[in-house]
């Protein structure tokens, strides 16, 4: 996954147009919900993994897994936006993002494909957004009948730096 993104921001980045992968987002769902992170922000994508639980940590972090040496935490989308746990049994996909240096995952319910978005298209958040959602959204796009959420990466993850 992490190689198709890297084909799909090829073009931009080979005529040295930055803003155009700056455009550029990954999109996962949450509770159906269409998402997007910018691909800047997205260093791998994983399936299933092995995650072993944080004693006394907040709902939001779902624990720590080990990618390739590297201590990763495990964030779950659901609890960090104020919607109802993954029934049990129910894999979630994982999008590793790096902040700060630190490597982080975030668990969505799946995983969609790499979409260029035009910046002018974005829409301030509607009023009728949750406050969870408002608090990490950059606003929102409309693809056909869908609205995509797009998620600011850093103040997703603010609680936890």
């Amino acid at each position: 996954m992490q190689a198709a993104m890297r084909e799909a921001m090829g073009a931009s980045m080979g005529t040295g147009l930055a803003d155009d992968a700056a455009q550029m987002v990954l999109t996962l769902t949450v509770r159906g919900q269409l998402c997007g992170v910018p691909v800047l922000s997205v260093r791998d994508v994983l399936g299933l993994q092995s995650i072993t639980r944080i004693p006394l940590a907040p709902p939001e972090v779902a624990g720590s897994l080990n990618l390739r040496g590297r201590i990763v935490t495990a964030i779950d989308l659901r609890p960090r936006l104020g919607l109802p746990p993954r029934e049990a049994g129910t894999p979630a996909m994982s999008v590793v993002v790096e902040v700060g240096g630190e490597l982080y995952s975030l668990l969505a319910d799946g995983v969609g494909e790499v979409l260029s978005l035009d910046a002018e298209e974005r829409a301030p958040n509607p009023p009728t957004l949750e406050e969870a959602w408002k608090q990490v959204s950059l606003g929102v796009h409309r693809l056909g009948d869908d609205l995509l959420v797009l998620l600011d990466v850093d103040r997703l993850l603010a609680f936890v730096q």
